[in-house]
């Protein structure tokens, strides 16, 4: 059988773990949080090297990406060093090509529509995300100042977002992570100080944990486009009034795992390292295992 763990900096309250078949392989995949620790994630990094077939880094990225530059994360490229022997992702290959067809299809299917208003709340951590949406028609909101940095200017444009990460992400990415993204506990206490711009979105999309810690009270009628989540969120974003709620990672028992989670599964099943793989062995796996977003209609 093979093993994929996803080593988190987000809360331990969130941990799971399950056994599915895939193209024939049996895996079993595990969820484990370090809640906001880099140390722990350091620790566990150390244990599970060479002991699993494939590790996901969640709760963090090893990039941020924006017009077609990467702009490495310190803390995330010092944790992918850790392991010697097993291959470490963090899911962006996925953003490269699965979102990017997750997005496509629900055009396709009518799920959207182009015209429509899609609050993303960060586009360098979902870039094929936002390039799709772009170009499909949405009118998207991008909300990279508004949820890494507290200040609440939204933008339009991916020129402006590509402009302002050659300007600030040089800087952002050497500050300590925690700085920029909700890890441990934090992912688990409610903000909702920036509701006109959850308002103005029909769609929400994007990382759930920015989402999670800014949803308001309530959201009728909204779209959700995002993954990694449970059945207590579905739960609270039924009882928040939330419309539908996609996720572009397979549900599995009852919670959408995380891009890192997948991919790590994908490099485990090629026999390859992260940065052997190229996109079109990527999309050949999407095609095998026939993923589509997955849709639940809420209310």
């Amino acid at each position: 059988m093979k093993q994929v763990v996803s080593v988190s900096l987000g809360s331990s309250h969130r941990d799971h773990s399950v056994e599915v078949e895939l193209l024939g392989e049996q895996f079993r995949i595990s969820r484990r949080g370090t809640d906001g620790s880099l140390e722990k994630a350091v620790e566990l990094l150390r244990e599970l090297d060479g002991k699993v077939d494939a590790i996901g880094l969640g709760g963090i990225d090893i990039y941020l990406v924006a017009g077609g530059r990467k702009y490495p994360i310190r803390d995330g490229v010092k944790l992918m060093r850790v392991p010697k022997q097993t291959p470490v992702c963090d899911g962006s290959g996925l953003k490269h090509t699965l979102e990017r067809e997750a997005v496509r299809y629900l055009f396709r299917e009518q799920v959207l529509r182009p015209g429509q208003k899609v609050l993303l709340v960060s586009a360098v951590d979902r870039f094929g995300m936002a390039e799709t949406l772009v170009q499909e028609g949405a009118r998207v909101c991008f909300g990279d100042l508004i949820f890494a940095l507290g200040i609440p200017i939204p933008l339009y444009r991916l020129s402006t977002v590509a402009l302002l990460a050659r300007l600030f992400l040089p800087i952002i990415t050497v500050l300590p992570f925690q700085w920029i993204y909700p890890t441990g506990e934090k992912q688990e206490a409610p903000c909702s100080k920036y509701q006109r711009f959850f308002d103005w979105g029909e769609v929400i999309a994007g990382d759930f944990h920015y989402i999670r810690r800014y949803l308001p009270p309530r959201m009728e009628g909204k779209i959700i486009i995002t993954n990694t989540t449970t059945r207590e969120d579905e739960t609270l974003l039924r009882d928040r009034g939330v419309k539908l709620l996609i996720t572009t990672t397979p549900v599995i028992e009852g919670r959408s795992f995380g891009t890192n989670v997948l991919e790590a599964v994908f490099l485990a099943l090629l026999g390859k390292r992260w940065e052997e793989v190229r996109s079109e062995e990527y999309l050949d796996l999407i095609q095998r295992l026939n993923l589509k977003p997955t849709i639940r209609v809420l209310n």
